[in-house]
């Protein structure tokens, strides 16, 4: 699929836009002013593949958190911010890697301007980020309820500010939790602008409505080429968010990272124990980086077939099982030898 040609920005060293790779992001669930629980909540982050994290500042203590906080981190970092010009300043000497701030909801235009004039001396990129729970109310008076329209328009009249000021360190998001008119807006918006694009749905819920929408959502962006990086919003741990964003850049072919296990449902000719494997053999292969096709499949009907097109697999059967490697069968074991067979041929090959 063609992607859609936009500019690019940094953060920190994260490239975003103009064909750089698909970025994964998230954002911490904890209290920024606990420095000890939003680090480690960034540590685990980084650990599944988080690439660019973004922090909730609700006041001075959490602006003032983030150098401590950059101190024990690998992956660059964003503040959220609200309304309060020098919640985003403080930020700013503190280190942060690039903010989440609209300059229209900032107050008049000599602190947009102080922060515009911070955010250049740093190399800082702005994120104008526009959700459809929050437009302004001349907004939607104009279209008569939050369109996809009216998100674009209040995305530009933040965008002419910072271009007044010759800023143009610009990325935008346009979301809102009804997946079509979050797409549409998108839509509209790629067509008139170069400006790189965080996608997402916000407020989806819970898993697995949430994983629906989002994958939905952003799916349908990716494969039109609309979309830098990527976030997927959901009401559990934001682990899950970033195994979730690239299970969806993987389906897509957009990014190969990690291991990529297949497996069948399971029916009435199963006759494993096939759900306790797949779990078995998605904890053993979760620290594996290389991309990798695992296939675990239960029974001789549709098992070899799928097992013999993975780069290693698996197929059950009564008693014993078939280990496949790049096509080939390796051995046949007994039933409570399979999975460690598996996972000492993919070690054996993947060293």
């Amino acid at each position: 699929m063609n992607r859609k040609k936009t500019r690019r920005i940094y953060i920190g060293s994260v490239p975003i836009g103009d064909g750089a790779p698909i970025a994964v992001q998230s954002m911490t669930k904890t209290d920024t002013r606990d420095i000890f629980k939003t680090v480690k909540q960034i540590k685990e982050l980084e650990k599944a593949g988080c690439e660019i994290v973004r922090i909730a500042i609700p006041d001075n203590e959490a602006a003032k958190a983030i150098g401590e906080i950059k101190k024990r981190i690998k992956i660059p970092l964003v503040a959220d911010i609200h309304f309060n010009y020098k919640l985003a300043l403080e930020a700013i000497k503190q280190g942060v890697d690039g903010l989440r701030i609209n300059p229209g909801n900032i107050g008049d235009r000599l602190k947009v301007k102080e922060v515009v004039r911070a955010a250049k001396e740093k190399g800082i990129p702005i994120r104008i980020g526009v959700n459809a729970g929050s437009l302004p109310k001349d907004l939607i008076k104009k279209y008569g309820h939050p369109t996809a329209e009216a998100m674009v328009e209040s995305a530009e009249r933040h965008i002419e500010i910072l271009e007044e000021l010759d800023f143009k360190d610009i990325k935008v998001s346009l979301k809102a939790s009804d997946v079509l008119k979050t797409t549409e807006a998108y839509r509209l918006f790629s067509e008139k602008h170069e400006y790189p694009l965080h996608v997402g749905i916000t407020e989806t819920g819970c898993p697995p409505e949430g994983i629906v929408k989002s994958s939905i959502g952003i799916g349908i962006l990716l494969m039109e080429g609309i979309g830098d990086t990527i976030r997927v919003s959901l009401t559990t741990s934001p682990v899950t968010e970033v195994e979730v964003a690239y299970e969806i850049l993987r389906t897509l072919q957009l990014r190969q990272v990690g291991v990529e296990v297949i497996s069948c449902p399971t029916c009435g000719r199963c006759e494993i124990n096939l759900k306790k494997m797949v779990k078995e053999v998605k904890a053993a292969v979760k620290k594996i980086k290389k991309p990798i096709r695992v296939a675990v499949m239960g029974c001789s009907v549709n098992g070899p077939g799928e097992a013999q097109g993975a780069d290693f697999g698996i197929a059950g059967g009564k008693g014993q099982g078939i280990v496949f490697v790049k096509g080939e069968i390796l051995k046949i074991v007994k039933e409570n030898e399979i999975v460690s067979a598996l996972i000492n041929a993919i070690n054996s090959f993947s060293c």
